[in-house]
């Protein structure tokens, strides 16, 4: 997992936030992680401002992250190295 993702517990889930220069690249940002989920199939929790974008990933209960939660994540990451 990158350095942009936090494992946390209780119940377990990944967080990330990742910073933006302005709106219009937060906007962009969030356009294509929707697309990234649509085509996942699966649906973080998101909270964002003007600069920034926080993401949740959790689990059902009482289960641990597993390789669709940790693809997503990756999927997210390459954007964000093309994007940041």
């Amino acid at each position: 997992m990158s350095d942009n993702w936090t494992l946390r517990e209780r119940p377990e889930r990944l967080e990330a936030r990742v910073e933006f220069p302005d709106y219009e690249a937060t906007r962009a940002f969030l356009e294509e992680a929707a697309e990234i989920s649509s085509r996942e199939d699966i649906y973080p929790d998101i909270s964002f401002g003007r600069t920034y974008v926080n993401l949740t990933l959790h689990t059902p209960e009482g289960m641990s992250i597993d390789h669709a939660e940790e693809r997503f994540a990756r999927h997210i990451d390459k954007l964000l190295a093309r994007t940041v």
